[in-house]
């Protein structure tokens, strides 16, 4: 008799199955691309912005994970007594040397920017000349790059803003200083709505050349007084300004 013979066993993959575990694949790095994508903050979606030369209104609101130094400058806005002791600390945060505009020197900067103690909180105080032409109550290009470097920390405190626009006393050409005062101040505010913060959580003020806090005696003084202040109200009223 003649033995049978061993049937074959062949294993075997379904076609569809190839194509299903494909599908898969793409759908993995699909995904983990949307991940990579929904990661990015707001300093990086900034510098590809200035990169693209995309629009120059910038909205954070979905911007992603916050970044590291403006969850710092935040916790310190937040206690006014870190005024005190941080206030260059606080400013290189806000506005760190490598994100500058490139015609604002770091000399500049730090001539026309002060960080205060308030009754209500802490005042960010920027002079015309970093934000403004003179006699003009348009944001110039710098200014909005520095508006726009505030609108994440703003984001990131909970505590209402009060923004006030103040002059000297010498007249201004064509309008009043308190008018200019004013259009100064809803200037940042329209940029910091344009940023994605809630306009409710806004108050605007315009002093013109009422509320000096140096000398109108002198150009120095003067050119100080020419100011906008950006006052976080993280405190009760307690006093006064402190330097």
């Amino acid at each position: 008799m003649m033995a049978r013979g061993k049937t074959q066993r062949t294993s075997w993959t379904p076609v569809w199955l190839t194509t299903f575990s494909d599908l898969v694949t793409l759908l993995m790095t699909f995904f983990v691309l949307l991940l990579s994508m929904s990661s990015m903050d707001a300093t990086t979606l900034a510098r590809i912005s200035s990169f693209t030369g995309g629009s120059d209104s910038i909205s954070f609101s979905g911007a992603g994970r916050i970044p590291e130094r403006v969850e710092l400058v935040a916790a310190l806005l937040k206690e006014p007594r870190n005024v005190l002791d941080k206030a260059n600390r606080i400013k290189d945060l806000l506005f760190p040397r490598d994100l500058l505009p490139p015609e604002l020197s770091r000399g500049e900067l730090e001539k026309n920017l002060a960080i205060l103690a308030h009754p209500e909180g802490v005042a960010i105080v920027l002079t015309e000349e970093l934000i403004f032409a003179p006699q003009s109550y348009e944001l110039d290009a710098k200014g909005k790059k520095l508006i726009d470097q505030l609108t994440p920390v703003i984001l990131s405190v909970n505590a209402d803003a009060n923004i006030s626009g103040f002059t000297d006393s010498a007249p201004s050409r064509g309008i009043d200083n308190d008018t200019l005062s004013a259009l100064r101040a809803l200037a940042v505010l329209e940029r910091f709505l344009q940023g994605g913060i809630q306009a409710d959580r806004f108050s605007v003020s315009g002093y013109g050349d009422d509320r000096p806090m140096h000398s109108n005696a002198t150009e120095e003084g003067r050119r100080k007084n020419r100011r906008v202040e950006i006052l976080l109200k993280t405190a009760p009223r307690v006093g006064s300004y402190v330097n």
